[in-house]
């Protein structure tokens, strides 16, 4: 599936892919992929259900529920449900990560 922008409330430069989805058979989980331009972060959101992220390359800050911790590659984080959070690319090349989100019930 081809790249999505990102845009919506405070984020800027972030592309986002939808790799498994219900089409592909997943009745509970999607996987996404972000690729975060330097300077970029996306939204300050929260939502109800957890999810979990895997950093695949670059640097960054994870913002979740008011503490920030730097990642980079091979770092996992989990974000609570119901917790303010993004993600910020804080190094000079593009910050990358997978996303796993559950199907809202």
């Amino acid at each position: 599936m081809d790249a999505e922008k990102g845009e919506e409330g405070d984020s800027r430069g972030v592309s986002v892919r939808w790799l498994i989805t219900k089409d592909d058979g997943a009745d509970n989980f999607a996987m996404r992929y972000f690729e975060v331009e330097p300077g970029g972060q996306t939204a300050l959101h929260s939502h109800c259900w957890e999810h979990e992220v895997f950093i695949l390359d670059g640097q960054g800050l994870v913002v979740c529920g008011g503490s920030e911790r730097r990642v980079n590659r091979g770092y996992v984080v989990l974000i609570p449900p119901n917790m303010g959070h993004h993600l910020k690319n804080t190094g000079k090349g593009n910050f990358s990560f997978l996303c796993l989100i559950p199907y809202r019930k």
